[in-house]
């Protein structure tokens, strides 16, 4: 207890004890909490009986031995039944008569959080002027005076009664006020509608699920607050829950793209709660998990055909290469060419198809895109014919983000590749890159070639389909579709007015950033890794605490105000793991960097990918810069 927590106690007891009626309040169990020393008093109790902490049923017992109640011949009954009246309790007033001749009125009240309070007023004064008043009243008839007192009775016990119902409402409205405060601090936009779909109550977090829209809507109809576009995405459902149905959906709203859950449910008296919030991020994490298993089952069932077929074209080409040696004539030379180039275009689709199963999952770095697409405008303009122009428009924000650079460059160049197929020796392609409400990243590849074809729109996703001929693999764009859903984005075909144009869309994650120094706190368990990542963070410009268990680094960060960054393990000492801490910080702003020596395949490593930058162990300190910042690596 404080020191201001000791003051306070000592002014409350000193002011119980000045007031002229005793009081005493029991809690729930029937144990004393607070009396003054007007209630000891009264009923001469020993100093034991007014602790806190002594028990009701005690100090029933003391009082009725010294007669408090009158004559008693099972004591043991009586306080059993004042127990028992006790632990049903109701406000009460009444008035006794004690042997002394002392009377006095006795009110109680019940607390909402249980337990009561007892006025104990000593009105013998009082009873005896209203005796004296009958008696040298004679003009006063015995009825008004007998209504006269039973008035003041009723409105003593009536007064009771309101002082509990006063606590009740104060009660209720603290309830209400932190009720209210946990709404607006959930990270979701919680309302009503009535019957009409006029908003009742909203927490005020409209704006944070749905940016642009307004946050004060108490009294706007959901169609106004909404705006029309989302509104009739949502009219059908709601709908629905005005008939009594309890949906819940999905949609992704026009202005950043962002992926919308909502719940409805009907009130049960013509209007419907609402729940919605942003499931963007779960959305791209969903995806990201999807298309990892979907490239298990993949490469589970191929590895063993490609395998042996593999072996089918080692042994055609070895017998090919016999064939060659045996001077069978021109023609003869021709067929075992021709079969030749066929069994090592087999062997190329092998190896295009182990890329596309392979377990290489995303390496996420802080990627600057400004750099990228400059670098990416060099590699692709000496495989374009002189009449085939390529612009490059970036429109992309200056934050470093986490991004593979390697596949996304990669993905990108065989779009411009393809692009160059299409329209032949002349035409423009564009590449333009801009950021979707800092949600998303789009970057369009366009051409102004003939475009896709119906069919091709319909399966240039699917693997082997080409409108290549022979020349192609069918494999390019599925590629390019598998690396976008691993990083949890999508791609979307279209054709426009003047050609084709291929749209990759991905998560916007900013990279932690680091100007070269600051307090990091590196959690890791092991004695022996932590010296060595301790060295490597040094070795880059970074002060370190250190930590081996997540309570323990929650504790830190709560202590130490100049923590810039958190390094930490995924495989941690206690039954927490890194992944806690990453949610455990969440809202703080301190970036978190993961790292992990488990497989891709595991559970946490694939959930800890979706939320943070992860390491493979073992890594060098400039893989760490290279996460940590642009350019530190180099």
């Amino acid at each position: 207890m404080t020191r201001s927590d000791h003051r306070t106690k000592a002014l409350t007891t000193a002011g119980l004890n000045l007031i002229a009626q005793a009081l005493s309040i029991y809690d729930s169990d029937l144990r004393l909490a607070v009396s003054n020393r007007r209630f000891q008093e009264m009923f001469d109790l020993p100093d034991h009986l007014v602790q806190p902490g002594a028990r009701f049923q005690d100090t029933i017992r003391h009082i009725a031995e010294k007669g408090e109640y009158g004559p008693t011949e099972d004591i043991d009954a009586l306080v059993q039944a004042r127990v028992d009246q006790a632990r049903a309790f109701e406000p009460h007033y009444l008035e006794r008569t004690r042997p002394s001749g002392q009377i006095i009125s006795i009110e109680g009240a019940p607390l909402p959080q249980g337990g009561w309070v007892t006025v104990y007023t000593d009105i013998t004064r009082t009873r005896r002027s209203e005796e004296l008043l009958r008696a040298r009243s004679a003009e006063l008839s015995d009825q008004v005076l007998t209504h006269a007192e039973d008035l003041a009775a009723t409105n003593r016990q009536l007064a009771a009664t309101n002082s509990a119902l006063q606590e009740a409402k104060r009660e209720l409205t603290e309830i209400e006020a932190r009720t209210r405060l946990t709404t607006e601090m959930m990270p979701a936009h919680i309302a009503h509608v009535d019957s009409t779909g006029h908003y009742t109550y909203s927490n005020r977090r409209l704006s944070s699920v749905l940016p642009g829209r307004p946050s004060d809507i108490l009294g706007l109809h959901i169609a106004d607050a909404l705006g029309p576009a989302t509104f009739a995405r949502i009219e059908p459902r709601l709908a629905n829950a005005y008939r009594g149905e309890s949906p819940v959906f999905e949609f992704t709203e026009d202005h950043g793209g962002r992926r919308i859950r909502v719940a409805f449910t009907p009130d049960g008296a013509g209007g419907v709660y609402i729940l919605s919030m942003d499931v963007t991020e779960e959305t791209q994490a969903r995806v990201a998990l999807q298309q990892t298993r979907r490239r298990a089952m993949a490469a589970q069932m191929t590895s063993g055909l490609a395998h042996d077929f593999s072996n089918l074209l080692t042994i055609i080409l070895g017998m090919q290469s016999r064939l060659a040696q045996m001077n069978l004539g021109p023609e003869a030379g021709e067929l075992i060419a021709a079969t030749r180039s066929a069994a090592q275009r087999g062997g190329r689709l092998l190896n295009r198809i182990a890329d596309m199963t392979s377990r290489r999952s995303l390496r996420p770095e802080a990627t600057d895109m400004h750099a990228l697409l400059g670098e990416l405008r060099l590699l692709a303009t000496p495989s374009l014919p002189r009449a085939v122009g390529l612009s490059v428009l970036d429109h992309l924000p200056d934050d470093p983000l986490l991004l593979d650079p390697g596949l996304l460059q990669d993905a990108l160049l065989n779009l411009i590749l393809n692009a160059r197929d299409a329209m032949g020796a002349t035409g423009q392609i564009t590449v333009s890159a801009h950021s979707l409400d800092r949600t998303w990243i789009e970057i369009t590849v366009s051409d102004t070639g003939p475009g896709f074809s119906p069919e091709a729109l319909e399966k240039a996703l699917n693997p082997f389909f080409t409108t290549k001929g022979g020349e192609g693999s069918g494999l390019g764009l599925p590629m390019v579709y598998d690396m976008t859903k691993l990083a949890g984005g999508d791609l979307r075909l279209a054709n426009t007015p003047t050609g084709a144009s291929v749209t990759l869309r991905l998560p916007y994650r900013v990279a932690p950033e680091s100007d070269g120094g600051g307090l990091t706190l590196l959690v890791e368990d092991s004695e022996e890794l932590r010296a060595g990542f301790r060295d490597m963070l040094m070795e880059i410009g970074h002060a370190v605490i250190e930590a081996t268990s997540v309570d323990e680094a929650t504790a830190l960060v709560a202590d130490v105000p100049d923590i810039t960054m958190i390094l930490s393990d995924l495989k941690l000492e206690g039954h927490a793991t890194g992944l806690d801490l990453v949610e455990r910080m969440a809202g703080s702003g301190l970036p978190c960097i993961l790292m992990t020596s488990l497989p891709d395949s595991d559970p946490l490593n694939i959930a800890a990918r979706q939320r943070a930058p992860l390491l493979r162990k073992p890594f060098t300190a400039d893989q760490l810069a290279a996460l940590i910042r642009p350019g530190a690596a180099a």
